[in-house]
């Protein structure tokens, strides 16, 4: 027992001196580090079942430990001293134990270190709404939420209640109150913490994911009666944010959600994370607020025509996803090859660089070259 928490200290020590993002534990190789978004395997022994059932005991909580034996997983959050916390996923794989754990920084980055669209600002001290983080797992959604919520707490004077599974950042009370409730220790699930939460007294609800209909629906009450409702969802861009939420309800409630969200939504930040050229790494962001003309196309079902009201909505603060990542390949942060894999239309993306490296560069760009200088 006293090997598995040595060895898993050392781990941990590692993830942190090198600035790895996640450690990946699994019989039959050895430990792996996700650095700069590559993964790289540490030179140490190849790991035995019994060294990953040793290591899973040295951190996990009991309460865990008995459910991944009944539902084979487990998700929990736990501090590593004072240097670090890290949230673990401990699995079942092949009748082995593998488990993955992601750093999380032990500090509240800013907007401008992480390049958070400023419209947000704005967005977020409103009296109501629904603010969507969106993209794939491991694009930094959390931190950008944490970043807002700390934000919040280091300038308003606000009650804020989370709901998280599990928790991952640890805020301290500032200006503002801030009630942390994580799924499965404080209150059994997202749907109900969410109905309690009304209860409660708050401005600023956070609800760490969507992930059923019934936190959808309650999501959105909650965003229509008075308070700023932040929310994740594992979508990509605006447009697909707004269709996954509609689709989940019954087709004859969909007219009535369509009509809810109009009102209740006011922005969609949708993220991707990238390997910044020599190290590190860098967002691409997109950005939509909820302008009267993007509230009738939602209601009119009309999402289809929310790109193009993002790219002529840039007075506004908004971005689309694809234009930020040609941008990250025209200031050299990011390879060519990086930018497409992430865009949402990648073949227009290809023909854009292309079309720039020869010089070729868009009207719109031209313009925004000139105003540079």
């Amino acid at each position: 027992m006293a090997t598995g928490t040595l060895l898993i200290d050392r781990l941990l020590q590692t993830v942190v001196d090198t600035g790895a993002s996640d450690l990946h534990l699994t019989v039959g190789q050895p430990p792996v580090v996700r650095l700069h978004g590559r993964m790289r395997r540490l030179q140490t022994k190849v790991l035995e079942p019994e060294d990953t059932v040793a290591l899973m005991k040295a951190i996990t909580p009991d309460r865990c430990q008995q459910e991944l034996q009944e539902v084979g997983t487990t998700d929990f959050g736990f501090a590593f001293g004072d240097k670090a916390r890290f949230r673990v996923s401990a699995f079942k794989q092949r009748g082995n134990i593998a488990l993955v754990l992601r750093l999380i920084p032990n500090r509240f980055y800013t907007f401008e270190e992480i390049g958070l669209p400023p419209v947000l600002k704005e967005l977020i001290v409103r009296p109501r709404g629904l603010i969507l983080v969106t993209g794939p797992t491991g694009s930094g959604k959390t931190t950008s939420l944490a970043c807002m919520i700390n934000w919040l707490n280091e300038n308003y004077d606000r009650h804020i209640i989370t709901i998280e599974d599990p928790i991952e950042y640890y805020h301290q009370h500032k200006k503002s109150t801030i009630n942390q409730r994580e799924v499965g220790v404080d209150v059994p699930d997202f749907a109900e913490a969410l109905r309690r939460a009304l209860r409660q007294d708050p401005d600023v609800i956070l609800v760490g994911e969507m992930r059923d209909l019934e936190t959808i629906q309650a999501a959105i009450t909650a965003a229509e009666t008075g308070h700023i409702v932040f929310a994740t969802l594992h979508t990509t861009g605006a447009q697909g944010t707004v269709n996954r939420i509609i689709d989940v309800f019954p087709t004859n409630q969909q007219a009535q959600i369509r009509t809810q969200l109009s009102v209740a939504l006011i922005g969609v930040l949708s993220q991707a994370l990238l390997p910044r050229k020599p190290k590190g790494l860098v967002a691409a962001y997109e950005m939509m607020v909820v302008t009267p003309a993007i509230s009738n196309l939602i209601r009119e079902n009309k999402t289809y025509r929310i790109d193009s009201a993002i790219q002529t909505g840039k007075k506004h603060g908004m971005i689309l996803l694809d234009d930020s990542l040609f941008d990250l390949w025209r200031r050299g942060l990011v390879d060519k090859e990086e930018v497409i894999a992430r865009a949402r239309h990648p073949a227009e993306l290809r023909r854009r660089i292309e079309n720039a490296e020869r010089g070729i560069w868009e009207q719109e760009e031209e313009g925004e070259e000139e105003d540079e200088f």
